[in-house]
């Protein structure tokens, strides 16, 4: 495979992940900027958080989108068969291409979010299956507790798990990915931790909407 082809796929994917979802629609229909509230990431757990559910569910649907559509340019290619461990492996650069993107997007100043959504698009895209079992664990997990925070690690958790042990995959690749996505989201939220153990954590603003000023 050319390596230019690798390169300008990786920069396609990185300004897709650039695009700032939750910025634009809290600038649009609610006239402010999400990251100068909450947590002041620019994510879907901070949409949740700030601008409610309705904004949250329109966010993380724009987001994992970004991910989706990164991870399947390795489709582009004519020298990869699908299914194989080098298929895989670029699509997972891809995706992380848009990850990156999503947490220091170049159209607004490269403060962005933690790239939760993105990543469950890019692993989607990688295997559906897994990924929708992983977003019902988030699902419970958040109607439950409320914390999207804890939801978001509580599936990143278990997407090893599900990957592994349910879908018993043999890709070496695939199986890199999803030990190191568990361990990414427990990085990333490291202070989310720390409130929640202090129980300072803000709850996501399920079933009511944000009023506009």
């Amino acid at each position: 495979m050319q390596i230019g082809f690798i390169l300008f796929t990786v920069i396609i994917a990185y300004l897709l992940g650039s695009v700032p979802s939750s910025v634009w629609v809290g600038r649009i229909f609610y006239n402010l900027d999400v990251r100068e509230h909450g947590s002041g990431n620019a994510g879907t757990t901070n949409t949740f958080r700030v601008l409610g559910v309705k904004a949250g569910i329109v966010v993380f649907i724009l987001d994992a989108a970004k991910g989706w559509l990164a991870a399947s340019l390795v489709y582009m290619s004519n020298s990869l068969e699908p299914g194989t461990n080098s298929f895989v492996t670029l699509s997972i650069i891809l995706g992380s291409a848009a990850v990156v993107g999503h947490i220091f997007p170049i159209y607004v100043g490269f403060r962005g979010g933690k790239g939760v959504a993105t990543l469950f698009g890019v692993v989607m895209s990688i295997h559906l299956q897994a990924a929708l079992l992983a977003l019902a664990v988030f699902v419970v997990i958040l109607l439950i507790s409320r914390y999207v925070s804890l939801s978001s690690m509580l599936a990143g958790i278990s997407f090893p798990i599900i990957t592994i042990a349910v879908f018993k995959t043999t890709l070496l690749s695939l199986v890199i990915f999803s030990i190191v996505i568990s361990l990414l989201l427990l990085v990333t939220h490291q202070h989310n931790i720390l409130r929640l153990i202090r129980r300072e954590e803000s709850k996501a603003n399920l079933f009511r909407r944000k009023k506009r000023d």
